[in-house]
Parts: structure tokens; sequence; C-alpha cells
């Protein structure tokens, strides 16, 4: 048997439910967010509060905090979706103005080195500047899904092929076979949203 299969069966027999819940449960929040599912807020929201007890145990603390800010925006995007509802119509995907991501991601990388810088200086966090570029840049890309903005799935498919060698390093392998499949998911996301869009706006 190769080591790769060998190291997954045996995390996968060590583990707990509970973690192996939150895995579930994350894989059910990007699929109903490609169908534009209301419920993938609830999947996000309780995914969320294990991965921040997870994240935090392995000394990624910008990732376990910014856990936490996924569980508030579970609730912020369970507001947004339901506030745009009219009717039969769900809240619309709509594409912003390439100024506006240029600025985004230019605060994203000046916060992440302030951020990294702090994390690399003062704690023992692993792979300080990483986790805080991806940490900054999911809070921006998670607003992006809330919000409907076409957009996020680009940022998502950095962040989370970032985050696979991340968390394939520190020994978190069903984790990162949990990020590889949001690789594979994250164009069908793309193309769906872009159907979408194009359809609202023909």
């Amino acid at each position: 048997m190769p080591p790769v299969i060998a190291t997954l069966l045996v995390q996968a027999q060590a583990i707990a439910a509970i973690e192996v819940s939150a895995v579930v449960l994350a894989v059910g929040y990007v699929v109903l967010a490609i169908r534009q599912n209301i419920w993938c807020w609830l999947c996000a929201g309780i995914s969320t509060v294990i991965f921040a007890w997870l994240f935090f145990d392995v000394r990624l603390y910008m990732e376990s905090l910014l856990n936490v800010f996924y569980f508030l925006m579970a609730i912020y995007g369970w507001y947004s979706w339901l506030a745009g509802h009219r009717g039969n119509r769900d809240l619309p995907v709509v594409v912003w103005p390439r100024k506006t991501h240029a600025v985004a991601i230019a605060a994203i990388v000046l916060l992440s080195m302030l951020n990294g810088y702090l994390l690399d200086t003062r704690t023992d966090a692993a792979f300080p500047y990483i986790d805080s570029l991806t940490s900054w840049g999911a809070v921006w890309a998670t607003f992006l899904v809330a919000r409907k903005v076409l957009e996020n799935w680009w940022y998502w498919f950095v962040i989370d092929a970032t985050m696979l060698y991340v968390f394939w390093a520190k020994g978190l392998e069903l984790t990162a076979v949990l990020y590889a499949a949001y690789l594979i998911m994250i164009p069908i996301g793309l193309i769906s949203w872009r159907r979408s869009y194009r359809e609202a706006n023909a």
C-alpha cells in the first residue's frame, strides 16, 4: 500500500467523529453554495466551530481566528441571501469592478505583512506570513460570497491551493484532501455562477 494512502487510513481511523462531520459539512457548504442554496450557511456555521478548535490545536492561529469570522459570516450570509430574495428570485450574482479588487488585494497584502510580522516575532505560529495572507484573503472572499460576487471563486482557488500545502505539511492530511476537493469544485462553482449572472443580465 502506498505510504500516502496508509497515512490517510491511519488518520481516518484515529480522527474523532466530530472532525469527520466538520469535513462533510464543509463539503456540503461548497456544494450548496454552488447551487446558491441558502442552507449552505448552516453547514458553514457548524463546520467552522469545529475547525476553529482544530486549527488552534496545531498552532495555525490565524486559521483558527478566521473560522470564528467564518461563523459570524455564516450568520451574515444567511441574512444577506434571505434579504435579497424577492418573490421567486434569489439574490442575483453580480460582478464588481477590477479597481475594487485591486484595492482589496493591496489591502490584503499590507495587512498580511503586518500580521505576519507580529505572529512571527511574538508567537510560535506556523507559517505566519502564509497563514496571514490566506486568512485575510479569505475574509474578503467570504464577504464576496455573502454578497454573491462572481469573482469570489478566483480568490478561493488561490487560497485553497495554498492551504492544501500548509495542511499537508502540518500533518492534517484529511483536511488537505478536503481542500483538494475544493479545488475540483471551484471551477464548477465559477461556471454555475457565471451562467446565473449571464442569464440574469441577458
